[in-house]
């Protein structure tokens, strides 16, 4: 391709990350002071702290096209500089089209820079919408997407009924929630009205925060006579993902309603207990270990937050391919292979300590001692002191009691 002479009336760079180079806005240029954050100061959205969560996109985009063996679009509907939908149809072996779409002005004309400038204007269509009219476009049936990713700064909740309807049977639907402040319980009230359920702050809220999203996505597929299965998730960073297929029927919405629940949390012994259902109706309301008062996290999803088949998909393509955070990546999905048949929620052994006023042994100590008195236990991605078990609360705190008499 000739070289095009091109120039925005901001100052920009060019970067690669994965197979592509684009052109981005120069981030340092339009900060004041450390404390101020960047991407969202510039004309243009660009993070590059999310490479991680794109180059797992790539991955788990790839391994849903293999278990197709077919063909596949794909949608961007918040693209900023298009990074991402670029990177999809460039990394992604079988990708037919890929259709990025960002209101701004400045970020439609520099994302149909970067699309030119890697030579993919006959399978990526650039597009200057509201991203819920231009997913609306797409809603009639033989027009849907095999994959949506939905990446906002902040809730992707105003999106969901507009995504649902535009994704095609058995398609996966990519959301990143950026908002951990009222998932994680620091403002309650702004989670209930956004999300639909409650949170709680406890020691294991990022996992509460991925399930607050599926329960909200599972009750708005449900809503259209779909169902979900999450096939995978993480928390990283500043952010929570889920990876989600949907099937039409009235009966898979159901399923969705049958995985809704509440987990109950006591934040004086620690106990946690998970109830289904949509309606908590008949709870005492107190603690079952020590009596005190209980609190409620819901309605949120219960199901599966992991897919281990899909996981093993995965972990195929992280092997073929070499990205910068490669080590990261594998460190992730390793730990959450362990999960994917573990409890719901986890203990973390500094909590557990500090609750007892008792120095922090090492987790994989925890870990020994967990399996030696028959217990599951197994590390989790959350949180790097955190531990799935089956184990009681009561149960964790003689077991750490012990450790501490033994080894002090």
């Amino acid at each position: 391709m000739k070289e095009e002479i091109f120039k925005m009336d901001f100052p920009t760079e060019i970067i690669q990350e994965g197979k592509v180079k684009v052109l981005v806005p120069k981030l340092k240029e339009f900060v004041k002071s450390p404390s101020e954050y960047a991407p969202s100061k510039a004309p243009v959205f660009y993070n590059p702290v999310m490479e991680l969560n794109r180059d797992i996109a790539v991955l788990a985009s790839q391994a849903y096209q293999r278990t197709l063996n077919r063909e596949i679009t794909v949608c961007e509907p918040l693209a900023g500089c298009g990074i991402r939908g670029i990177r999809f149809a460039t990394e992604v072996e079988g990708v037919e089209k890929v259709v990025i779409n960002d209101i701004n002005a400045k970020a439609f004309q520099l994302a149909s820079y970067n699309v030119r400038m890697n030579e993919l204007s006959e399978r990526v269509v650039v597009k200057k919408e509201d991203a819920n009219f231009l997913l609306g476009s797409y809603g009639a049936p033989r027009k849907r997407f095999d994959v949506i990713d939905i990446d906002p700064f902040g809730c992707p909740v105003p999106y969901l009924d507009s995504a649902i309807r535009a994704l095609r049977n058995s398609g996966l639907l990519i959301l990143t929630a950026t908002d951990m402040a009222p998932l994680c319980g620091v403002h309650p009230k702004a989670c209930i009205r956004k999300y639909g359920g409650k949170p709680l702050r406890t020691e294991y809220c990022h996992e509460l925060a991925v399930r607050l999203l599926a329960g909200s996505l599972a009750m708005t597929a449900a809503k259209y006579e779909m169902g979900i299965n999450i096939i995978f998730s993480h928390s990283t960073d500043h952010y929570v993902r889920i990876y989600a297929t949907a099937k039409y029927g009235a009966k898979k919405g159901n399923e969705n309603v049958k995985n809704m629940g509440y987990i109950l949390h006591c934040f004086k012994c620690l106990h946690r207990e998970t109830a289904k259902g949509l309606f908590l109706i008949e709870h005492s309301g107190k603690c079952s270990e020590c009596g005190s008062k209980i609190s409620v996290a819901g309605p949120l999803w219960l199901g599966k937050l992991f897919d281990g088949q899909f996981c093993e998909l995965v972990q195929k393509e992280v092997k073929r391919r070499a990205f910068k955070q490669g080590k990261k990546i594998r460190k992730i999905f390793t730990l959450i292979e362990n999960e994917v048949e573990a409890p719901i929620t986890y203990y973390v052994v500094d909590k557990l300590c500090d609750t007892l006023n008792l120095p922090v042994p090492p987790v994989k100590k925890v870990i020994a001692a967990l399996e030696e008195r028959g217990f599951q236990a197994v590390l989790t991605h959350f949180n790097s002191t955190g531990i799935r078990s089956n184990a009681s609360a009561s149960d964790m705190k003689e077991l750490l009691l012990k450790i501490v008499r033994d080894e002090w």
